[in-house]
């Protein structure tokens, strides 16, 4: 396996990791011009190859010195199991050495505390046109 945090993505290469993923449930793959912007202002994206094959992301936001907000962790349902998530994390922490926040996908809930993460009780979370 190969991780890389210099190999830059394409829409499609992205959409169709998501959509072998659990992910592809909860993200716009078909919206391509707003999956490339999801790309485009990600300022960390550590990718695992196999071959040619992209087989894992974590797209981040960092500020590389308080907080990295891992907003996908995605790996392909086909790779799932064999550590590469676990991978891709320690690669972040590699390259933005602080403090890793997320939302985990209802399908991942039990994943993160078994490879260290702790849970945050006091996450909030709004949508455009919400705000009181």
């Amino acid at each position: 396996m190969e991780y890389r945090t210099d190999r830059p993505l394409s829409a499609g290469e992205y959409i169709e990791l998501l959509s072998a993923s659990t992910l592809g449930e909860r993200r716009p793959v078909d919206e391509p011009q707003r999956i490339e912007q999801m790309i485009r202002h990600a300022n960390l994206m550590v990718t695992a190859w196999e071959g040619e094959i992209l087989v894992g992301a974590a797209r981040c936001l960092t500020d590389f010195a308080y907080v990295t907000y891992c907003s996908d962790l995605c790996v392909r349902e086909s790779h799932q199991r064999q550590g590469i998530g676990k991978e891709l994390l320690r690669k972040v922490l590699e390259a933005a050495p602080c403090r890793i926040v997320l939302l985990s996908a209802p399908k991942a809930v039990d994943y993160y505390p078994r490879i260290g993460f702790t849970q945050h009780g006091s996450a909030w979370t709004i949508q455009p046109g919400e705000l009181a």
